[in-house]
């Protein structure tokens, strides 16, 4: 096994800093060399994760966000906390173009993104206490 390393961050959940956690999370894997396409691959992932907290999760008021990361050899794993309203039927949310929010005319597709580009994600949500969206992603799979 090689050496882990792990960051930690807490922010506000204003919409501003959606941006600031993708570039964070991008910065702290470039040692891990990943192609154009994994990057982009896990800061889509980490910014649907985030703006689901911020929109979803906290609605019409501003709490924090915590995001952790953990790499380790070739592999990253991405924590994204809030302690917002927390989702009610984990299943239901999961499913492509579903959303509770239809009005903001987002597409729904949040998790299935997030599944699509990421190699593992799990999702723990408990209504009025929040949501840990944990990701997976190993770089360098399709090396021969």
């Amino acid at each position: 096994m090689g050496k882990q390393n792990e960051m930690s961050i807490r922010f506000d959940s204003y919409s501003a800093n959606e941006g600031f956690a993708r570039v964070a999370v991008a910065a702290f894997v470039a040692d891990l060399d990943p192609t154009l396409d994994e990057l982009a691959d896990v800061k889509t992932a980490v910014s649907e994760a985030v703006t689901n907290a911020i929109i979803h999760g906290y609605e019409d008021r501003i709490g924090k966000i915590y995001l952790t990361c953990a790499k380790e050899e070739k592999q990253i794993r991405i924590e994204i906390v809030d302690y917002g309203k927390g989702i009610a039927d984990v299943a239901k949310a999961k499913e492509p173009f579903f959303t509770t929010r239809p009005e903001l005319e987002r597409s729904g597709m949040g998790f299935a993104f997030m599944e699509a580009f990421m190699d593992e994600v799990a999702v723990d949500s408990s209504p009025g206490h929040g949501t840990t969206v944990r990701m997976k992603k190993r770089f360098g799979a399709g090396e021969a």
